[in-house]
């Protein structure tokens, strides 16, 4: 016979948001790695929060809310929040029952940037890497490093010149702003949204845009992210912030790394840390001679040090950075980080699973 389109309330519910992810779920293997890496964590989050008083969204869930928006092309916080509310999978994976409430989104960007305080998205990627499981993925030897722009969420319009002068945008919702004939530069002018953005463009003939700059450094064995930075959008910030990021990883190591870094303050810096700079050459005057290029694995350091690409491809496609939702280099910086992270997390089981 027909069934009835009839809908039918119960006043008690048995079902868990643990039954109704399918054993086989991709995220329950990411969610015991950031649970572990949560748990070495513990003693950072306890020094940042105080012993009295009403308490706070918990970091560990917050920390997860924030993941899920990176894997899975969440564009706000505020849709994330709407996402929790009904997405049972969204539930468990953060920790809330059935009939939790769900955050204000305005308490919950607030609880993010204490966060933000406290570094604790380098200290995140760093506790997912220490993982007893991930440790003999890494190399310890072999590295790359690269940069890439990151649209800042701030209006051409909004960059002008930081004596005050220049006439201002038509009005309007979104008045027209005529730069015809004006000189525009990073010494003269700022923006007035995000005041970290710089005017940067990747090559000639191409559009200057508002940007950050991104920064990640990968081990080559299984191309996962070991260190992560941001900075000012300028034509050295590439080479500026390579020391920094590799010389917590030792001496007698090679770092991979396109034409950008061959220059003889770059590849001098490197050698007075110890590292070997593998280089592409450019064309004319290389900083690098043949006492680096003939062994074989300077060939295979430009083989795969492309791989960085892949990181970058992800991180801006899915995890949402090709143009950022946040203003400043310390929300931008910790966003960059953290989504690095998720993408760490997204290649890490099946590493496991194949080896």
């Amino acid at each position: 016979m027909r069934g009835r389109d009839r809908q039918t309330g119960k006043l008690f519910s048995y079902v868990s948001p643990e039954g109704l992810v399918p054993p086989d779920h991709p995220l329950r293997a990411i969610r015991l790695l950031v649970n572990a890496a949560l748990e070495r964590l513990s003693g950072d989050f306890g020094a940042m929060y105080s012993s009295i008083g009403r308490p706070s969204i918990v970091p560990e869930k917050l920390l997860r809310a924030l993941l899920l928006q990176a894997l899975f092309s969440v564009r706000s916080e505020r849709q994330l929040m709407e996402q929790i509310a009904y997405n049972m999978l969204f539930r468990w994976f953060i920790g809330l029952s059935m009939d939790d409430a769900v955050w204000d989104v305005t308490v919950f960007t607030k609880n993010r940037d204490r966060l933000l305080e406290g570094e604790i998205a380098c200290a995140f990627l760093a506790a997912i890497l220490a993982d007893p499981q991930v440790k003999p993925l890494l190399s310890t030897e072999h590295f790359s490093v690269d940069g890439t722009l990151i649209d800042a969420w701030a209006s051409m319009k909004s960059f002008r010149p930081k004596d005050g002068s220049g006439a201002p945008p038509a009005g309007g919702r979104n008045g027209e702003r005529n730069f015809r004939c004006e000189q525009r530069s990073n010494e003269t002018h700022a923006s007035t949204s995000d005041a970290d953005a710089r005017l940067y463009k990747k090559a000639a003939g191409q559009a200057a845009k508002l940007c950050h700059m991104g920064h990640v450094v990968m081990e080559n064995r299984n191309g996962l992210v070991v260190a992560s930075s941001l900075t000012h959008a300028t034509g050295t910030a590439e080479r500026a912030a390579v020391p920094g990021m590799v010389e917590a990883l030792g001496r007698g190591i090679t770092v991979g790394a396109d034409k950008a870094y061959d220059t003889q303050d770059f590849v001098a810096e490197m050698r007075r840390l110890g590292v070997t700079p593998h280089v592409a050459q450019k064309s004319r005057h290389s900083a690098i001679d043949g006492r680096t290029t003939r062994h074989d694995g300077y060939a295979v350091s430009l083989r795969v040090r492309k791989r960085i690409e892949e990181v970058f491809g992800w991180m801006k496609t899915v995890g949402g950075l090709r143009k950022t939702r946040h203003r400043g280099t310390a929300r931008v910086g910790w966003m960059f980080t953290l989504t690095a992270a998720a993408y760490n997390l997204i290649r890490i089981p099946k590493l496991l699973a194949t080896g």
